[in-house]
Formats: C-alpha cells, sequence, structure tokens
C-alpha cells in the first residue's frame, strides 16, 4: 500500500466558482483494496488550510452524507456555517466518495421515473418489478465491475490512504446522516487512527439500508401524530379539524382528492401519493401545517400539463443505489417478499409503509465482495440528533450511540428537521458541545439534551 499512503499530492485551485483558498487535489486508491496492484481510480480531495498554524491541530474531513453525495466543496459550503474556533484549528478536507462527483463517478442514464419513490400498488406491482431490474440492468451496464467496489468500507479505506497521503497519524471527522454510518465504519476498521469524531443524524449501522427505509416510515408515523395534535389545538388558524382525529380525517380525504384529480401548487403537480411522499415535513409542524392548509384551498383548480419530461440527472441516485445494494448481502431476491412486506408496511405505517417497503433495485443486483460492517467498537464520538428527525430518527440515533461503546449523545429536545449542526442561521443548541469537542478534544462526562429557543 505504499505508493497510495506516500503519494506525492498536487494543489491546485478547485475551480472559478470556488474560493480561491480552497485548493483541490486527485489521491489515487485501488479500486479493490483486496488487489492492490490493479486498477487505480481518482477521489477528489479539497482542502481549506486551517487559519492559525500556531493552534492547528489536524484535518477535519467531511461528508454530507447520501450515500451518493458528493462532498469536494464542503469546506466553502454557505450551509455548513463553521465557527471561527474550529477554523483556526483544522484543515477542512472535502472530498467525493468514489462513484460520485468528480471520483470516478457512476451514472446509469436513469430516467425520472426511474429515480421516482413508487409506493407499492397491487395493480402495478409487475410494473414496478419490471422497473426495479431495468434500473439494476442499466447500472450493470454502464458499471460493471466497479459496482461491486462502490461500498462504505472501500470508502472508509479511501479516507484512510486520503489521511495518510496527506501525512496525518489520525483524522478527524464530521459526517452528516449516512455520513455517520461512513465515520462508525472507519472507527470499526481503523480504531487507531480516529481523533475526534462527531456524527449528526446517525443511522442504526444494524439496519443499513433496507431497515433504514422502514424505519423512517415508524418515524413519519410518529411525526405525523405528533402533527395532527399539534394542529388541532390551532384549528383557528389553519382549519384542519378541532381534533386530531378530525385532522388525520382532513388529511386523508386531501389525498384521495388529489389521487383522483392532481392539484396544481406553487409550480407542482401532486398526487396523493406525491403528498404522503413528503411526509417528511409533518416533524416542521407549522411548514406542514401551512402546506396542507395551502393545499386544501389550491384543490379543486386545473392542473397544468406536465409536458414532455425534461432532462434528468441521475447522478445521485445511481451512485445511491450503487451503495445501497454492494454494500449488503441482506436484500431479499424473491419479489413475491418485497409485495407481501409492502402491503403489512402499507397496513401498519399508512402514511409512508407502502414506500418504505416496496421492491427496489437491489432485489436485482449483483451484492459487493464483503458483508455489512458490524460496528462495535470503543472509539470516541459525539452524536449529535433531533428529537424529531424523519430520516434518522432518533431511536435509530440511540442505537449507534449503543454500537459505539466510547460515544456521547446529545438530544435535541424538540428539535425538528434532518441534520443538527452548525446551519447558517446557527440555531442549534448542540453547536456549543460539538465545537468545544472539536477544540478541547474532551467528550461530555455524561450524555446531554438541550432544547433550542423557540421550539414548538
Amino acid at each position: 500500500m505504499r505508493p497510495y499512503t506516500h503519494q506525492e499530492l498536487r494543489w491546485k485551485p478547485c475551480d472559478t466558482e470556488k474560493p480561491g483558498a480552497l485548493r483541490c487535489t486527485t489521491v489515487r486508491v485501488p479500486l479493490d483494496y483486496a488487489e492492490p496492484g490493479g486498477r487505480t481510480i481518482g477521489i477528489a480531495v479539497s482542502r481549506l488550510g486551517a487559519g492559525s498554524p500556531k493552534e492547528r491541530h489536524g484535518v477535519l474531513l467531511l461528508n454530507p452524507g447520501g450515500p451518493g453525495a458528493p462532498g469536494l466543496g464542503l469546506p466553502v459550503d454557505p450551509l455548513m456555517k463553521f465557527p471561527a474556533e474550529v477554523k483556526r484549528r483544522y484543515d477542512l478536507v472535502g472530498f467525493d466518495p468514489r462513484g460520485t462527483g468528480r471520483s470516478a463517478p457512476v451514472r446509469c442514464g436513469l430516467t425520472a421515473d426511474e429515480q421516482g419513490d413508487h409506493p407499492y400498488r397491487a395493480a402495478t406491482f409487475a410494473k414496478d418489478v419490471a422497473r426495479a431490474r431495468t434500473v439494476a440492468g442499466k447500472c450493470r451496464a454502464a458499471a460493471g465491475d466497479e459496482l461491486a467496489q462502490l461500498t462504505t468500507r472501500n470508502s472508509a479505506r479511501d479516507m484512510d490512504v486520503i489521511r495518510a497521503a496527506l501525512g496525518e497519524q489520525r483524522i478527524s471527522y464530521l459526517g452528516v446522516s449516512y455520513g455517520t454510518y461512513l465515520g462508525a465504519v472507519y472507527m470499526q476498521l481503523f480504531p487507531g487512527r480516529t481523533d475526534r469524531f462527531v456524527l449528526d443524524s446517525a443511522t442504526d449501522p444494524a439496519r443499513v439500508y433496507r431497515g433504514m427505509f422502514q424505519d423512517m416510515a415508524k418515524a413519519a408515523e410518529q411525526a405525523f401524530a405528533r402533527w395532527a395534535g399539534w394542529a388541532a389545538r390551532r384549528d383557528r388558524e389553519f382549519g384542519l379539524g378541532s381534533t386530531p382525529a378530525a385532522v388525520r380525517a382532513s388529511f386523508r380525504a386531501l389525498v384521495a382528492r388529489a389521487n383522483r384529480k392532481p392539484i396544481a401548487f406553487e409550480g407542482q403537480t401532486l398526487t396523493g401519493d406525491d403528498i404522503r411522499a413528503g411526509s417528511r415535513v409533518f416533524v416542521h409542524v407549522r411548514q406542514a401545517a401551512e402546506w396542507i392548509a395551502g393545499l386544501r384551498k389550491t384543490a379543486g383548480s386545473e392542473a397544468p400539463s406536465s409536458g414532455a419530461p425534461g432532462e434528468s440527472d441521475d447522478a445521485y441516485v445511481s451512485a445511491a443505489w450503487s451503495y445501497m445494494c454492494s454494500d449488503t448481502h441482506t436484500w431479499p431476491r424473491d419479489p413475491a417478499l418485497y409485495r407481501r412486506e409492502a402491503a403489512r408496511g402499507r397496513a401498519r405505517y399508512p402514511l409512508y409503509g407502502d414506500f418504505a417497503a416496496a421492491i427496489t433495485p437491489c432485489a436485482f443486483w449483483q451484492p459487493g465482495g464483503e458483508p455489512r460492517t458490524t460496528v462495535d467498537n470503543t472509539a470516541g464520538a459525539l452524536i449529535t440528533q433531533n428529537e424529531w428527525d424523519p430520516q434518522t430518527p432518533l431511536f435509530a440515533g440511540r442505537a449507534m450511540h449503543r454500537a459505539l461503546h466510547g460515544s456521547r449523545m446529545l438530544t435535541v429536545t424538540g428539535g425538528e428537521g434532518h441534520g443538527v449542526l452548525y446551519a447558517p442561521d446557527g440555531g442549534s443548541c448542540a453547536d456549543e458541545a460539538a465545537t468545544a469537542y472539536l477544540v478541547t478534544g474532551r467528550l461530555p462526562a455524561k450524555d446531554l439534551a438541550c432544547r433550542n429557543r423557540g421550539t414548538a
């Protein structure tokens, strides 16, 4: 591995759209780590140098989640407002994980329909199976043998090559959503090379990925029940019903109406299934109430013709399925099992259960070469979690906490939405604790909870 860990890096400005202080390079890594002398690929890496050389602690690798999201621009992303104390002490390092962005990207040539979410329906199940098989076939034709190597374990190994190529003994890390799983896998594979790891909005590492979808369905129902009570207490403002049952009935009636005749709203044409697919909004109680009230007022107006479908960039979805299907051997192969589980999911979690359990391209994918990583270690980490997160629910974050025995968890009580730290408005009460950990290296003595100002 020495040719990779000791390679000479050539830094240059990233591009004209990024600040000049952000420099980019390419780190060569093996496509297949079992054959390090074989084919190589380039991983695009960026670096924003520490503001104070005297205070510099090391590098802070960043990952925005996904899987499938590039991270090259994260050090200067306006949606990530890093505190001055962190920017003084760390080189902020972004990278495009393999298969994304500028790192040997995979593009399967998927249509908009092949990229979309589709709920289970008995009448369309044969079409859904054919669509999933087609997506798997397109990706196999586009990427071939590369698909088996697009895994989180290999991305973690790439991170370690980046560490070594940068001349660092250990790395610090901030990962969001799927990025928490990537960070946890790195901690499992390289526990002696981890420094200060912050995992924001954590997944349950034992339930990637099929279980994660089902967890989203459970979380959606929990958020919907909370929202129905909140909206009922504000019936005068939103007119959705004076009891939770009445609010739920208003929502079901709206979905049924939109399935009969799509609703034109704010430049979109929405079916009832589209409205259900937007279930993540229910964690934001006021935003959801305004959305549903607006849809009800608009219902009945003439929806514009959608026209011919435009071009659709499938880079994110192509990479996402590549990771999710290659990472684990637990995807069932029998379409009939998906049919049964989707029907049960719809009955148990009416809002999103039939989406979460629907058949996916992974049923027809060639699995990667390694099984899913079991996360079970004592490396230190700080996990930050909103109480009301629609994508990585609180119970998933707690599962990550149990798997990482050296971790501490900070829960934002009443916190809404996906992603906790370093928003542009600086609104999270968790920011201070995360910054203190990154600056000092000291984890809190115990798990913590805090509440944001103005929480509903």
